[in-house]
């Protein structure tokens, strides 16, 4: 077991070459939002952005793409008919996440669940989506609660799983708020094993593990308990996975960045710091 520092920074920033082209630091397709709900993806798109990625593609119902694609020049939104993900798009969701990985030459990653709400149909054509992908991806949010139906399916995956306390509990059965660190840490390890993929718990301390492995992160402020502070937390780890870090070392890495920029942009801020704040603190960080 190992605190996460500032260390983890310099093995993944570092200057880039005179021939570095396009999607050689990654392609990060950010699937969520629905008619409800839009700001999830953008913040995620934004904060990967900020993060080194080289592309962004978003895909969500049209409302929600209409909004993002709005929002900045940055942003590119592919909109999918309707109000919320169903089984029609399933077949377009796969297509376009094999485009981004022929397109990156491998090196594209998934982050899903922002705001796609939990109906069954959706939760169903998510977890028949994550079955059939071949990618790194982050699953975050409503994903998660999609995941909580059967999350023994994907083991062996390449998967990092993002849960707050709540979200642990709809994935794995197993309350945490009440526990001792320890209790925590051995609780979160044996998930990671029994999943077969990568746990990073949010907390006031991050535990992050593998199974084999586990890594704290004390990086962070109070004044992030405001909506979107996790979606930026997705995005950045999406972004360092899109560019072929591993699912355990991008966890670290983006809880670390996620909390860092949280506590710059929260210092002058305090209680009117927003997301948006945290994600233009992330350049900052990168290179400390």
């Amino acid at each position: 077991m190992f605190e996460v520092n500032k260390s983890i920074l310099k093995n993944i920033f570092k200057d880039k070459p005179l021939e570095s082209k396009k999607y050689d630091y990654g392609l990060l397709l950010v699937i969520g939002g629905s008619e409800f709900y839009s700001g999830s993806p953008a913040l995620s798109s934004v904060a990967a952005f900020r993060t080194g990625v080289d592309m962004v593609r978003v895909i969500a119902p049209k409302r929600a793409a209409d909004i993002i694609a709005s929002l900045s020049p940055n942003l590119a939104a592919y909109p999918l008919e309707g109000n919320w993900l169903t089984k029609s798009h399933l077949s377009t969701l796969i297509s376009m996440t094999e485009a981004a990985k022929e397109a990156a030459h491998g090196k594209a990653a998934v982050v899903i669940g922002g705001g796609l709400g939990r109906s069954k149909e959706t939760q169903e054509v998510v977890l028949e989506y994550l079955s059939q992908v071949s990618v790194p991806v982050v699953i975050d949010a409503d994903a998660i609660h999609a995941i909580g139906r059967d999350c023994k399916l994907f083991t062996g995956k390449n998967f990092l799983f993002t849960p707050n306390a709540y979200e642990f509990f709809v994935l794995t059965g197993k309350e945490v708020l009440d526990l001792t660190q320890d209790e925590k840490i051995k609780t979160v390890q044996d998930e990671a094993i029994c999943l077969g993929n990568t746990i990073l718990l949010k907390g006031v301390v991050d535990i992050i593990s593998d199974g084999k492995e586990v890594a704290l992160d004390s990086a962070g402020s109070p004044y992030m308990s405001k909506g979107g502070c996790g979606d930026t937390l997705a995005g950045i780890c999406g972004a360092l996975m899109a560019r072929g870090i591993s699912p355990f070392e991008a966890a670290q890495a983006g809880a670390f960045i996620n909390g860092k920029a949280g506590e710059l942009a929260s210092k002058k801020l305090k209680e009117g710091m927003l997301a948006t704040d945290l994600i233009r603190a992330i350049p900052e960080i990168l290179h400390m």
